[in-house]
């Protein structure tokens, strides 16, 4: 069990990554121009060039420790992780709407703690449920909100929607668990190093993209293509490289139980961010949503508190 002040350091590294992932939700309203794909690609192109850059002095002292293995897990963390969970989530958000997309990705912190209560010395599930519970009725407020929106996709698009949504559920969901053990058994990277080495490979798995990414593309002004660099290569630093850095730290901080609760950040954040660009207030379901999922990461916390109290009280 972790020390009480390294919980601490692993809540606020999941607080700071949450803050600069939420930005992402603003990237598709500043080019609006661009699709959802090159979106996507032009993202994850940058995050690979700027993660080859600075491994580059490091390059030669880590490959020696880069085996067959580990080459494996960074290429499938990097698809599961980045490229097609942002291909889903964008895709399920186009195709469904808002609706169906925020209810499932609402539960990647229920589907990530139920996994990590299965660990050793994990907290036991019934300790959590409170937690979970007041997740779910947050995830349920939004999706109620969007719900109550008119519905302007049809039977076929809402199931489409919500196929792609539980993909990108699925996807994410086995990445946060499986960098998370990943990082337990490195011995000869830091998360810095790990986090670079995983903005390599997705950088690669981007460039295939590209040829199709290219073939969809339409006419676009010049000042719309600066723009859109300028938002690429700001997401590619601050949620790919500074954020993904962030929850790396703090995945090998806490435990998996706790690690699901700290993706509750991206939703406070991106909540925050888009009241903020649309210049509003929350209703009384976003409000109570945000009331909830507040309460949700308090209770969580409250749960791995008493299990740190325990055993100092029996001696």
């Amino acid at each position: 069990m972790a020390h009480p002040h390294l919980k601490l350091a692993g809540i606020a590294f999941g607080a700071g990554a949450g803050a600069l992932w939420g930005l992402v939700f603003l990237a598709p309203e500043l080019v609006r121009d661009f699709d959802p794909l090159q979106l996507t690609v032009g993202r994850y192109l940058f995050y690979g060039l700027i993660s080859a850059i600075l491994i580059a002095p490091r390059w030669k002292a880590l490959t020696p420790h880069l085996a067959r293995r580990e080459w494996f897990a960074l290429c499938w963390l990097s698809l599961a992780g980045n490229v097609l969970y942002y291909l889903l989530l964008s895709k399920a958000i186009q195709t469904g709407g808002i609706a169906v997309t925020s209810l499932v990705i609402g539960f990647l912190p229920v589907a990530v703690t139920i996994i990590g209560s299965r660990h050793h010395e994990a907290v036991p599930l019934t300790r959590l449920l409170p937690s979970i519970a007041l997740c779910c009725g947050g995830a349920i407020c939004i999706g109620w909100q969007a719900l109550a929106l008119p519905a302007s996709e049809s039977v076929m698009a809402q199931v489409a929607g919500l196929l792609f949504a539980i993909g990108a559920l699925v996807s994410w969901t086995c990445y946060a668990v499986g960098n998370r053990r990943w990082l337990e058994r490195l011995h000869h990277f830091s998360v810095h190093d790990w986090n670079l080495l995983t903005g390599v490979v997705t950088g690669l798995q981007s460039l295939v993209l590209v040829p199709i990414a290219v073939a969809v593309s339409t006419a676009h002004s010049g000042a719309a293509w600066t723009r859109f660099t300028m938002v690429s290569a700001g997401v590619a630093v601050l949620a790919s490289i500074v954020g993904n850095a962030l929850w790396n730290k703090m995945s090998r901080l806490l435990p998996l139980t706790l690690v699901g609760q700290m993706i509750l950040f991206e939703t406070l954040f991106a909540l925050i961010y888009g009241f903020l660009w649309e210049q509003r207030l929350p209703t009384m379901l976003e409000a109570a949503a945000f009331i909830l999922v507040v309460a949700s990461v308090l209770s969580c916390l409250a749960a791995h508190r008493k299990r740190v109290m325990v055993p100092l009280a029996a001696a």
